[in-house]
């Protein structure tokens, strides 16, 4: 029914087409992964600089740092892109360098010391700070104001 050349070139634009697939679903993350790393691996962790984002609250417990907290500890819980970028930082999100780092944050008047302990998935830009209830008390008062901006620093 098909002839030797046609069998022979549809065999050959088979094995092009999947190889160029193959090409494509594997060799495509690999690049896009390692441009992401190279390119957030930045440093902002100097004690005099001046972070600017938006502060929000949660209720805590189990965090990203392994370790568990209650709504009265002066935790936060930082904003993915700096946890997951955070120099050090490895798949295993309890030995990210970033955990138990303490952070002083400030809004109008008011000034708070923290420590680092959960990544926020939910924070929108990197220096947003997710904090436990009774921080967020502690800065804003009135927790139906939900998000505040804020700036803070590494202490």
């Amino acid at each position: 029914m098909f002839t030797k050349s046609f069998a022979s070139s549809f065999a050959l634009v088979f094995v092009s087409v999947m190889a160029m697939f193959v090409s494509v679903s594997y060799g495509a993350p690999i690049a896009v992964r390692r441009s992401i790393a190279l390119a957030a691996r930045q440093d902002t962790s100097a004690s005099g600089t001046t972070h600017s984002g938006d502060g929000t609250w949660y209720e805590t417990g189990l965090g990203a740092c392994g370790i568990t907290n209650t709504d009265g500890d002066p935790i936060v819980a930082i904003g993915y892109q700096s946890f997951d970028s955070y120099p050090g930082a490895t798949a295993n999100p309890n030995d990210n360098p970033i955990c138990n780092k303490k952070v002083t944050i400030y809004y109008g008047d008011k000034t708070a010391t923290a420590t680092i302990t959960d990544r926020c998935a939910g924070c929108a830009g990197a220096d947003d700070l997710d904090m436990s209830p009774s921080l967020f008390d502690t800065l804003v008062g009135d927790p139906g104001i939900g998000r505040v901006s804020i700036t803070w620093n590494y202490s």
